[in-house]
């Protein structure tokens, strides 16, 4: 197993009431594994306890990133919610975090190309 973040960097921020998170892989493999790897139904589920209401992804091949929208995650936005994180400004970090399905070789591998 191996983190989101040995294959990625990431970046959110707030869409009203909702949180937009950009995820870009390192190399052409890591992309194609996030693609594989990385779908909506499993960010949704990592951030169930924020209670989204739906979780779509967006491919950007071209820049080799996979932009997720998790809907009504924000309690209403940063004027309105009570939430310590009411912009959505450390939810790309805790994505970061996922562990995912890789050995260490399959690793090096993908660093490499």
């Amino acid at each position: 197993m191996i983190r989101l973040k040995d294959i990625a960097s990431a970046r959110s921020g707030d869409k009203g009431s909702s949180a937009n998170i950009g995820v870009l892989a390192h190399t052409p493999a890591a992309f194609e594994y996030l693609k594989k790897h990385l779908t909506s139904e499993k960010v949704h589920s990592y951030f169930k306890g924020l209670s989204p209401q739906k979780t779509n992804r967006y491919e950007m091949a071209n820049i080799m990133a996979l932009n997720f929208l998790l809907e009504g995650v924000l309690g209403g936005g940063g004027s309105r919610s009570l939430r310590s994180d009411s912009q959505g400004k450390a939810l790309g970090q805790a994505l970061l975090l996922m562990k995912l399905p890789l050995t260490p070789e399959e690793l090096e591998t993908m660093r490499k190309s």
